[in-house]
């Protein structure tokens, strides 16, 4: 797997970009867990959603890998719709 496989079409300019971040993290780990969540999941999140997937792409993948993967327990801060479906989603990824 080497990037996105959705095409931005149809796409809104944030959205775009947030598809974009999603796949350009700097840990390729994060590349394609979040890369992989965008591609299937951005067209349709609420703009509720958006805001919060946004607020999760700001998070350093340093701290944002191990809450994914289960090495750490996720703060409540940061807990929310969107990270939940994230973590859902990662439960079915086959590398």
């Amino acid at each position: 797997m080497t990037g996105t496989k959705r095409s931005s079409e149809g796409l809104d300019a944030h959205r775009r970009k947030l598809l974009f971040r999603s796949w350009h993290r700097g840990l390729r780990e994060m590349d394609l867990i979040l890369g992989t969540f965008a591609d299937a999941e951005i067209g349709s999140l609420t703009g509720e959603e958006i805001d919060q997937y946004e607020r999760l792409l700001d998070i350093p993948d340093a701290e944002f890998l191990p809450l994914v993967t289960g090495k750490r327990p996720v703060p409540a801060d940061i807990d929310c719709a969107v990270l939940q479906k994230i973590l859902a989603s990662r439960r079915t990824m086959t590398f």
